[in-house]
């Protein structure tokens, strides 16, 4: 068990006030310019954290308690992550975790990944997607979640948008932002440059938006192939640039008074419609 004073042969900085450590911490959570600028993100949650080490994310900093003992999960991170050990006074600690109650009994400093669109693998069975100028960070975290509960193999998220190293989409994904890689663009010009590139080798990416004036209902379009689905701004929909890139434009068929769908269920609802599609031709096939 881990107390303080004994941590054998491992340096410990320890925050006990608001110095100038624990501001900079605290532009992690809030500041997205200097987030961006320190290249590190906050993680909060035992799941999250044990998804970014597991995924092989650069821990930078672990930052607990100087005053309570650690769990068997706590001390085993802090024994094989390497990073940085900082015991921080409790109600510091408690303002980093923002929870209502208590503390996080520990948080991560992660390195953030390179914005590299080489880091999403297109293959012959790949589902990829796009987030078009998102402005809620929870729901880029729970797109995230969906792609990696349905299978996708990575986001994209362009334009002027929030950032997906926000808390609140790291929190909203559970884990799932550290298997799933998460891409951030300018614009639509260089993902269609990197499409262009990925179907002159031999890739044919059919890239497919989503809307609700869409030309056919989602079921009735193959998405066993190789498909870019493109999610649009939760208030204005696909930009005019996203729509004349796209080959097909699919509908999700609804009833009721409601006229659209959330920006995240709408790309869950495609997303699990793509995944059927594959097991279904898989089970034909075999």
């Amino acid at each position: 068990m881990i107390v303080p004073g004994s941590e054998d042969r491992v340096a410990v900085q320890r925050i006990t006030t608001r110095n100038a450590r624990f501001q900079q911490l605290q532009t992690l959570l809030h500041n997205r310019t200097k987030r961006g600028r320190a290249g590190e993100f906050l993680v909060q949650g035992v799941r999250p954290i044990t998804m970014a080490v597991e995924h092989g994310w650069t821990v930078r900093s672990l930052l607990y308690d100087a005053d309570r003992p650690l769990s068997r999960w706590a001390e085993d991170l802090l024994r094989r992550a390497g990073a940085e050990r900082v015991a921080m006074a409790p109600q510091l600690l408690a303002e980093l975790s923002e929870k209502s109650e208590g503390a996080a009994e520990v948080l991560a400093v992660v390195e953030m990944a390179p914005d590299n669109l080489s880091r999403i693998r297109v293959h012959d069975a790949f589902l990829g997607l796009v987030f078009d100028r998102p402005t809620q960070p929870g729901n880029i975290g729970s797109i995230v979640r969906s792609a990696d509960a349905f299978g996708a193999d990575g986001l994209i998220v362009t334009g002027h948008a929030a950032d997906p190293y926000d808390p609140k989409s790291v929190r909203a994904s559970t884990g799932s932002f550290f298997a799933v890689p998460v891409v951030r663009g300018e614009s639509h010009r260089e993902v269609v440059d990197w499409l262009g590139r990925e179907r002159a080798q031999g890739r044919p990416v059919a890239v497919v938006g989503t809307d609700e004036g869409g030309e056919s209902d989602v079921s009735e379009l193959d998405l066993t192939g190789p498909v870019l689905l493109l999610i649009g701004n939760e208030t204005t929909g696909l930009s005019a640039a996203w729509r004349e890139a796209c080959d097909h434009v699919v509908s999700i068929p609804m009833t009721g008074s409601a006229s659209s769908l959330n920006a995240s269920n709408a790309a869950s609802v495609v997303l699990y419609e793509a995944r059927r599609q594959r097991l279904a031709k898989q089970r034909a096939a075999g």
